[in-house]
């Protein structure tokens, strides 16, 4: 049974047998909130949001290696193979051929020994243009998933109110003992694009 994690919970990757999870995609999804319009506001009509969802890879100190190290829509493979961004959804809900709006698979047997954290970020495309915030986005969520088994091992649903918020820190993998581990973090920034994101991070 998949384990609903809460806000600041930390767990270990296991698959059902008890062994480490190494192969895994991760999952994220959201919905755009409907807004009333028409007559007297009866019918509803949905606000297209582009939500764009990367992954940072940081070293022991905090930091970004190298501009490798960014996987996103417009550099979808790290070069050990070990993080596969799966394509950008830009009008949200669920994307063709997938049961989330965004998917990243990541083997963590390629992972870099140089890697201690695998950070997962979502962020508003255009939002100062187009005057969008994560208050339009509801039932946002990330999960992990057994590659090989298709079966969700752990999910975050992020319930808090996000309005005026334009990014997030949604959650990490990182080593701990020899292991890696799961982090649900739901952190909300003001932060417009991944540019601005990644200048957290160097």
């Amino acid at each position: 049974m998949a384990i609903s994690l809460q806000k600041g919970q930390k767990i270990d990757l296991r698959k059902k047998d008890g062994s480490q999870l190494s192969q895994m995609t991760v999952g994220l999804g959201w919905k755009e909130v409907k807004k009333a319009g028409g007559l007297l506001g009866i019918f509803k009509s949905k606000v297209d949001v582009d939500i764009d969802a990367s992954v940072l890879m940081l070293g022991a100190d905090g930091k970004i290696p190298s501009k490798e190290e960014i996987i996103f829509f417009n550099h979808k493979d790290h070069p050990t193979g070990c993080v596969h961004h799966c394509g950008d959804n830009l009008v949200g809900g669920k994307m063709d051929g997938m049961d989330d709006s965004e998917q990243i698979q990541v083997d963590l047997t390629r992972v870099p020994q140089g890697i201690e954290r695998i950070v997962f970020v979502v962020n508003i495309y255009d939002c100062v243009a187009r005057k969008q915030h994560f208050g339009m986005v509801e039932n946002a969520y990330i999960r992990i998933l057994d590659q090989g088994a298709k079966e969700t091992v752990a999910s975050y649903n992020l319930t808090e109110d996000y309005g005026g918020k334009t990014s997030m820190i949604v959650g990490e993998l990182y080593r701990s003992g020899g292991e890696w581990k799961f982090s649900a973090i739901g952190q909300p920034g003001y932060e417009p694009g991944i540019a601005d994101i990644v200048r957290l991070y160097t």
